[in-house]
């Protein structure tokens, strides 16, 4: 099976709708448009396993994709910008709330932020939000491909020094970009490292017998 085997499985309204495994999971969150289904098909090296849009908003659902047949990798609706109600948007944030505090088989989040802009307030306050529910968590600067390479390394100790002043703390900062694949290595190399270790078949040993009988060797 190729590392990076991934389908499609399902799409919740909400946790309850959620498939009944007891898989792994790892959770993909961001505001509208932060390239979240551009990083799914990095991380799975697919061209449209997530179907992205130009249009903010778009993913309203708990979408679930297998991956190698042993964890999920979960897209989550956007949080921050997107052109609907605001009675809807506020009833996708209590969904995805739920999602995050009771799923129990979630192992971590990867909170997505556009390394275009400065660190924003939405984002500071969506991770310190997760600090206090003790969800595992950690930051992904995307898109840094727009960024120049001069201004990538300053960008980067922005975000780091904003974590801090918020007193936060991400297991780790990711720098990556769908367009050159920048990222995708250390992104997956770590969601590896959360799975749980494959058991080795044990190799049966035979019984050992006090006195061994070689009445078989004097037979002719």
């Amino acid at each position: 099976m190729s590392k990076h085997a991934a389908t499609f499985i399902t799409s919740a309204t909400d946790l309850a709708g959620c498939p009944d495994s007891s898989l792994y999971e790892f959770a993909l969150v961001g505001r509208s448009n932060v390239g979240k289904s551009s990083l799914i098909n990095m991380l799975t090296k697919s061209k449209d396993l997530a179907k992205t849009s130009g249009v903010p908003g778009k993913t309203r659902l708990i979408n679930y994709f297998l991956i190698q047949n042993r964890w999920h990798l979960v897209d989550l609706p956007g949080y921050g910008y997107a052109q609907i109600s605001k009675s809807a948007r506020e009833k996708f944030n209590v969904e995805v709330s739920d999602y995050l505090v009771n799923r129990e088989q979630l192992k971590h989040v990867f909170c997505l932020v556009d390394s275009q802009h400065p660190p924003m307030e939405s984002d500071l306050s969506f991770m310190a939000w997760m600090e206090e529910y003790q969800i595992s968590y950690s930051a992904v600067l995307t898109k840094v491909d727009r960024v120049k390479a001069n201004a990538l390394k300053t960008r980067r100790e922005n975000f780091i020094a904003a974590f801090e002043e918020y007193q936060l703390h991400p297991a780790k900062v990711f720098t990556t970009s769908a367009k050159s694949g920048t990222g995708s290595g250390p992104l997956f190399d770590f969601i590896q490292s959360k799975l749980p270790k494959a058991k080795k078949e044990k190799k049966s040993k035979r019984a050992k017998s006090p006195h061994v009988n070689f009445d078989w060797m004097k037979k002719k």
